[in-house]
């Protein structure tokens, strides 16, 4: 089993009306209740927009400064995730499928690196 990082650049999720969205939550919330009942289902949760809080921490400098707002600007940012444990890459691509379709917008999938062994 490996575990899998499904997400979204907020900026994909395109301009939509307020009924639009209400639409949409329950057929998301339909989808993380799926991968529950499968067994996939590690985390999952959406991330408040540009009002929201967002803090940096950079040790570059030689000592860890930590400042409010992003670091680099940038024209996207990261608008949700769910993280999958699931059998191989398919299965994680089926579930960014069934994601996708039920927010309506496009998702990524990347697989996290195996955990080092402890010695």
């Amino acid at each position: 089993m490996a575990e899998y990082l499904i997400y979204f650049n907020q900026q994909w999720v395109g301009d939509h009306t307020e009924e639009w969205f209400r639409g949409r939550g329950p057929l998301a919330m339909a989808v993380v209740a799926e991968m529950k009942a499968a067994g996939a289902w590690v985390f999952a949760g959406g991330l408040e927009e540009e009002d929201g809080p967002v803090f940096s921490a950079d040790p570059t400098s030689g000592t860890v400064m930590i400042t409010d707002g992003p670091f680099v600007e940038t024209k996207e940012f990261l608008g949700g995730f769910a993280v999958v444990e699931v059998a191989d890459d398919e299965a994680a691509k089926m579930w960014a499928g069934k994601l996708a379709e039920a927010c309506g917008w496009p998702q990524e999938v990347r697989r996290f690196k195996p955990q080092p062994q402890a010695q």
